[in-house]
């Protein structure tokens, strides 16, 4: 994984209540020692807003759960006292990161605090689907703990589909899962903390936090199995109404109507989803046995039928950048070119015009950093 130092912390997206000012504050201190390694309390006191008494009662509480640690007496350069510092124990802890995006395996690894990875497995998934597939990602859970060299904080799993805040998937149709309480359910089977989101969007964690996303607005096109999105506009994931935002796979772009496509049936049920034509299993049979011309045309038409999906979006939320995730053999070439063209013809030049479209930073474990995020989120509240 070829992640940088984490850079920024997502924008809250709730007022914090009464009840949960400790927890809230907690997580200020958290996330600033996070971001910006070691510093004095006084530091942590000017940075997050908080009192110093309100900062040292906090930070006495970390070191005691062992997550901070004191470096010792440091000059500032100040007139007056040294400075004692503290520093967030990020070598002391681990977390697993699983990965269900890809078309043909899963993909999994134990993950250091900031990012890097330290094992990984992966298992092949053989077209398993249902039940199957819930107990082969729990056979891989349970191997990652195993290789844990120190305290585990959580799983993280990004799953295709839409899934709910409590970690339900509520429908992942390549998957065979519809209503799974994964997290509780594999909480009770694993024994730790488990945390399940969509795959498009903890790409988007990952490629925020670590990555080069832009924070005032970007969408991040995730293309594996299926396609999905993830969208953080003024440094906030957009989630919907139904937890379901980014999901433009089931978009339909082929009807009878649209010249030379077919309207392929899709795992959702439908016709002619962007999913059926744009899917890593739908471009490698596109460009089965064509020579490299044909093979870029072929690529060129469904990154037109990506522009036209993304236009609206990108319009309406006035976007600085999209970023494509998946095989750059695929994706990085003429495709990428014709959905740009494509979105910069329908939409206004104020917006269409500085409009990048680009591969992500990120490597390929750019959904396992962000699946490490959901738990470094869920466990201290630290994005």
């Amino acid at each position: 994984m070829r992640a940088g130092a984490p850079r920024r912390a997502l924008r809250p997206t709730a007022k914090a209540l009464p009840e949960h000012a400790r927890a809230h504050n907690r997580s200020l201190v958290l996330a600033h020692l996070f971001h910006e390694g070691a510093s004095s309390r006084a530091d942590i006191a000017r940075s997050t807003s908080l009192t110093r008494v309100t900062v040292s009662g906090l930070v006495a509480d970390l070191m005691a759960e062992g997550l901070v640690e004191e470096l010792g007496i440091r000059a500032e350069g100040k007139v007056g006292k040294p400075a004692t510092f503290v520093a967030m124990r990020t070598e002391s802890f681990q977390v697993v990161a699983v990965d269900l995006a890809d078309d043909t395996r899963m993909q999994g690894a134990v993950v250091s605090l900031v990012g890097e990875v330290v094992s990984r497995r992966e298992a092949p998934l053989d077209g398993v689907t249902g039940d199957a597939a819930v107990d082969l990602l729990e056979t891989l859970c349970r191997q990652l703990l195993a290789d844990a060299q120190h305290p585990v904080l959580g799983v993280g799993i990004a799953s295709p589909g839409v899934i709910d805040t409590d970690g339900r998937v509520v429908a992942a149709p390549n998957l065979g899962w519809s209503d799974l309480p994964l997290s509780a359910l594999f909480e009770r089977r694993l024994g730790v903390p488990v945390h399940v989101a969509n795959d498009a969007n903890t790409r988007a964690l990952g490629e925020f936090t670590y990555g080069t996303a832009s924070g005032s607005g970007a969408i991040v096109v995730t293309v594996g199995q299926g396609v999905g999105s993830g969208v953080v506009v003024d440094g906030a994931l957009v989630s919907g109404r139904h937890n379901a935002a980014g999901e433009i796979g089931h978009v339909t772009v082929v009807d009878d109507e649209t010249a030379g496509e077919t309207p392929y049936p899709c795992a959702c049920g439908r016709r002619g989803c962007l999913e059926t034509v744009l899917s890593v299993p739908a471009l490698r049979r596109r460009i089965a046995g064509l020579d490299p011309q044909d093979s870029d045309a072929a690529l060129a038409s469904v990154g037109r039928l990506l522009g036209i999906s993304l236009a609206p979006v990108v319009s309406t939320l006035d976007l600085e950048e999209v970023l494509l995730s998946g095989p750059p053999e695929l994706l990085d070439g003429p495709l990428l070119e014709a959905a740009l063209t494509t979105i910069r013809a329908r939409t206004m030049p104020v917006i269409g015009h500085e409009l990048t479209m680009r591969m992500g930073s990120l490597d390929e474990d750019g959904v396992l950093a962000g699946a490490a995020v959901l738990v470094l989120s869920g466990q201290l509240g630290v994005t």
